[in-house]
């Protein structure tokens, strides 16, 4: 019984570490699986009541391999201690199966009352490095915790949750696929993104109302706008590379001007020495020339919209008025 926990526990390293390449490797090398094996006997010695011999023994632990679990906390089977040190796990926690947990990784507690009052982590639960997960939270079955995040809440199921306060930023009840545990969800980019799209949704209304309006340069005006949003939907085909989406959705095209054959684009870039700027010019004006008979694109590179530093120079010269 004995040896099958101990094979169990060195084959869940092999299978979630890839750094490990021999079963020799782990039993000598890992201080994560030799924290676990101290625990247990610690966690023995706790529930028979020898409350000091236990708590004499988690020293130990803590001294040989640098991390710290009270031996009054529950792990489960399968857990794994990737690196392990700093690592701090509370009286009351209860880890359940398949947990792995990174370097650094608290499930510490926020009140200071002898009650339940560390995180219970269900089964094949991730926590990412310098995670802190604090208070009697329950952290759902398969949930992703991710690196440096402060978790203060309970966590459902299948959620991924980043950032101090930590926030759910990815799908609960996803399923088990392993290749998603790569993929970290940012909410700052999606709120970003859903802002941007409501910016874009209001543009085209502006443009909508003033296509609409009557008057004797109407038709003419008409004309301008319908090329413009050809012009609009053909450089939703030019990809910033740094964050992979389209120039239009990502609010870079400022103003699109149509005079005859001739075009002309005002393109907001961080700065006009932007090493993307020769790049994404030259893309525009490709995908510009040709539609409508356009023969002749200007790309005007503009300054983004809120510069810090002309935004001190301009606060210092108001104060010398």
């Amino acid at each position: 019984m004995v040896f099958d926990r101990l094979r169990e526990d060195i084959q869940a390293i092999t299978v979630r570490d890839p750094a490990a390449r021999s079963w020799v490797e782990v039993l000598f090398c890992y201080p994560g699986i030799h924290a676990l094996w101290f625990h247990r006997r610690a966690h023995w010695l706790w529930l028979h009541n020898w409350k000091f011999f236990a708590r004499f023994l988690s020293h130990i632990n803590r001294f040989l391999t640098g991390v710290e679990i009270h031996p009054g906390a529950q792990l489960g089977r399968r857990v794994v201690i990737d690196h392990g040190m700093g690592i701090v796990i509370g009286e009351t926690a209860i880890v359940g199966n398949n947990v792995l947990l990174y370097m650094g990784a608290v499930l510490g507690a926020s009140v200071l009352e002898k009650k339940k009052r560390h995180p219970t982590v269900e089964d094949d639960v991730i926590v990412g490095a310098g995670a802190i997960v604090l208070g009697n939270i329950l952290i759902g079955k398969g949930a992703k915790i991710g690196a440096g995040s402060v978790v203060v809440r309970s966590v459902p199921p299948g959620a991924t949750v980043v950032g101090v306060p930590g926030k759910i930023a990815g799908p609960e009840d996803v399923d088990g696929d392993e290749s998603a545990n790569n993929v970290m969800p940012d909410p700052v980019v999606r709120v970003i993104s859903r802002l941007l799209d409501r910016q874009n949704q209001l543009e085209e209304q502006v443009r909508n109302l003033e296509q609409a309006r009557a008057g004797p340069f109407a038709t003419v005006l008409r004309q301008e706008f319908t090329i413009e949003n050809r012009i609009r939907e053909a450089l939703k085909e030019v990809i910033d590379p740094e964050v992979g989406i389209d120039i239009v959705d990502l609010g870079l095209i400022k103003e699109i001007r149509v005079k005859g054959t001739s075009a002309e684009v005002d393109m907001v870039l961080t700065c006009k020495a932007c090493p993307l700027s020769a790049h994404l010019s030259e893309q525009v004006q490709r995908r510009t020339l040709g539609i409508a008979g356009i023969d002749q694109v200007k790309v005007n590179v503009l300054d983004e919209p809120f510069n810090w530093d002309r935004f001190v120079k301009q606060r210092g010269s108001l104060k010398g008025i």
